[in-house]
């Protein structure tokens, strides 16, 4: 009798989850309206902070969704990734890291609503970052033996580890901060602060990994990688340690074997702690978050992949002590979010035909320095 309550309660909880989770025709209608998440990572509960996204770019506080796992905690940029919170390709799926107890969490996205599908153990220790292609997804665990661990994503927002995925760093503890595939799902790029070295991993067709083509940095202060749709992949730099103003971006093309090509090398950010990057989905502009200046540096991208400054490149100022962690653009490219640790707020900005800033001010009414990691919006 109890085996069969059981396995009715079993069937009940998967009927609601299943539920909840629409067509893809209904995914349209439901997300058609913006949204801006924010990660906690919280030690002892990790939430996920929404936001409604009005038409004009403002945000209205929604609620918080637990992740049942647990964050770092911290002050000022704990996990020191980009990456801790991935919405997915199609933007129904977001997928947020819980450093603190190694684990991942998946949430199905409905407008900015969210609700919990599946946590699973990160295959590592302290996980920092999420990429996602089609159904696959991969985790960067940084503690301990620095690993990558594949899963696959079925259509229930569930994840199943992938057998013989794990793939290691050339190093123990190489502090790698961020991951990314490539716009054709061929690459998955890892970077590795301690070493200074971009990992390119060719993906093959059972979604495993070969190991990786190290590419050792001409540029100091290496930090985020992403790419830019059907383009180069694009690195943020933190510059020389010590270097004032010294914070750099650079593209690279990816060659057979994974060695990289440089377009744009080392061109300046004019700031510093320059860690985190976003593309506009159409790809003609990058953005950088240079934390330590409070400030925000715009870059055209020619046909070529090659960066050109906008402007003055520094398109955007938060207030001072902002510490503008890490930056998101909206689905529809018209605008631009930063999380600013420093003084609690989400900073947002409207993205210009000519790529320019138009600074609408900040809101959030966050915690100041709390260990926030982590900002994803659609």
């Amino acid at each position: 009798m109890r085996l069969e309550v059981r396995s009715l309660f079993i069937t009940l909880l998967a009927l609601a989850v299943t539920s909840a989770i629409p067509s893809q025709a209904q995914d349209k209608q439901l997300n058609s309206g913006g949204a801006v998440f924010v990660m906690t990572n919280n030690a002892d509960r990790n939430e996920i902070i929404s936001f409604r996204r009005a038409s004009d770019g403002s945000l209205q506080r929604d609620r918080r969704f637990a992740t049942g796992g647990r964050g770092t905690g911290g002050l000022t940029d704990p996990l020191e990734s980009q990456g801790s919170l991935t919405l997915s390709q199609d933007h129904r799926w977001l997928f947020a890291v819980n450093g603190g107890s190694g684990e991942v969490s998946v949430f199905f996205v409905q407008g900015s609503r969210l609700v919990l599908t599946d946590k699973a153990t990160s295959g590592g220790s302290e996980p920092n970052a999420v990429a996602q292609f089609g159904n696959l997804v991969y985790v960067l665990n940084v503690g301990g033996s620095s690993n990558v661990v594949g899963f696959r994503l079925n259509e229930e927002g569930q994840l199943h580890r992938i057998a013989n995925s794990i793939r290691f760093f050339g190093t123990n503890n190489s502090e790698a901060a961020s991951l990314a595939f490539s716009s054709d799902g061929r690459f998955l790029i890892a970077t590795e602060r301690a070493t200074n070295n971009i990992d390119v991993f060719l993906v093959q067709r059972d979604g495993t990994l070969v190991s990786a083509a190290v590419n050792h940095s001409a540029t100091p202060g290496v930090f985020a990688a992403t790419f830019i749709p059907n383009g180069p992949a694009v690195v943020s730099e933190t510059g020389p340690a010590g270097g004032n103003n010294a914070s750099t971006i650079s593209s690279y093309l990816i060659g057979a074997d994974g060695a990289l090509a440089p377009v744009s090398l080392g061109v300046p950010t004019l700031g510093n702690a320059n860690c985190w990057n976003a593309v506009t989905p159409d790809g003609r502009f990058v953005y950088v978050s240079n934390a330590g200046s409070a400030s925000i540096a715009g870059f055209a991208v020619t046909n070529t992949g090659a960066l050109s400054p906008i402007g003055g490149t520094v398109v955007g100022t938060n207030p001072a002590g902002a510490t503008n962690l890490d930056i998101a653009i909206s689905a529809d490219g018209k605008f631009l979010y930063t999380l600013n640790s420093g003084d609690g707020s989400i900073g947002f900005f409207a993205i210009q035909p000519d790529g320019t800033l138009n600074n609408l001010g900040e809101t959030g009414n966050l915690p100041k320095t709390a260990g926030l990691n982590g900002i994803a919006a659609l």
